[in-house]
């Protein structure tokens, strides 16, 4: 697979990463298959999808432990990525609470090193800023961990320039990690400028839109425990009018030779050299169908008829 790089440290990664929350969390837990997930990621590892993302919260934390043992052995072959400070409160409502002091973050990362069975972290993120905490305490813990070599390099999840800006001047930002599809598209106006101007990464997650962009989600019909159930954009009405960019999507893919998914990910990775999307799998079919996105082709017109889609009916969460 080609190489793109993980932050200013020139750190390479498979152009195509792999999220690996929902094998734990988040969606139906009657498809939860561990051991399938164990072999979706090390097969992922032989398709050059080297970047392996999670967090101490999905599950909570059982997610960690899943990929802890799926690295057993390939450990060196992985580039490994967690995050702090979320906690959840309510696992079955989903609701979490945000943490950001210092003491919690040293805490936190070393119980992602039991769990992840592993001495160092490549990349260590903040899940999301606590505004109890000011950023620059935070990420000067998250420092501070780089110092102590517990971790290689730090990043922050779904945050502004400002933010980002008062990271950097304590610390360098190797990574941001936000959501980005076809059908969200907030940070191209001034969060993946800044992480061009700055060697960083961008990290998109849910870049097929939570597996709507695939085509393959026809019907608003989730399990009680699936997120989506309660997410605006997954709504009956919602659903149905958002089938239309689906269809403007399997169009261009017609087109190209490609799946409406590998399209969805080739326009995320047109976006900029700095861009390593995230998408997150269980299944070894679909594992591999967005590996091959990497090498799926998008013309000037076909980028423009995608970016001229219309924003979808309902807000992201």
């Amino acid at each position: 697979m080609r190489q793109r790089r993980l932050g200013p440290d020139g750190t390479e990664v498979g152009a195509i990463g792999l999220g690996c929350m929902g094998m734990s969390w988040a969606y139906s837990s009657a498809e939860r298959d561990d051991a399938e997930s164990e072999v979706v990621i090390r097969r992922a590892l032989d398709l050059g999808v080297t970047l392996i993302d999670t967090a101490d919260v999905y599950g909570p934390f059982t997610n960690e432990e899943l990929v802890g043992r799926a690295l057993a052995g390939r450990r060196d072959e992985a580039v490994l990525a967690t995050k702090c400070g979320l906690v959840v409160d309510d696992a079955a409502a989903f609701t979490m609470r945000r943490d950001g002091r210092p003491e919690h973050v040293s805490e936190a990362c070393d119980a992602s090193l039991r769990r992840l069975g592993t001495d160092v972290i490549d990349l260590y993120q903040l899940h999301r800023v606590d505004e109890r905490v000011p950023v620059e305490e935070t990420w000067g813990a998250m420092a501070a961990l780089v110092q102590a070599g517990k971790v290689r390099a730090i990043g922050l999840s779904e945050v502004g320039v400002d933010e980002l800006q008062r990271a950097q001047a304590i610390h360098p930002v190797a990574s941001v990690q936000s959501e980005l599809s076809l059908w969200t598209r907030d940070p191209l106006a001034e969060v993946l400028p800044w992480c061009a101007a700055h060697r960083a990464a961008f990290i998109p997650f849910s870049p097929l839109g939570r597996g709507f962009l695939t085509g393959r989600i026809t019907a608003a019909s989730f399990a009680g425990d699936d997120f989506r159930a309660r997410n605006p954009r997954f709504a009956r009405e919602a659903l149905e009018a958002n089938l239309a960019l689906v269809d403007r999507v399997r169009t261009v893919a017609g087109r190209v030779g490609a799946t409406p998914g590998q399209v969805a990910l080739a326009w995320v990775l047109a976006q900029g050299e700095q861009v390593v999307p995230i998408p997150g799998t269980k299944k070894l079919a679909y594992l591999e169908e967005n590996a091959a996105a990497a090498d799926v082709q998008l013309g000037e017109a076909d980028l423009a008829e995608l970016d001229a889609l219309p924003a979808p009916v309902g807000s992201r969460y």
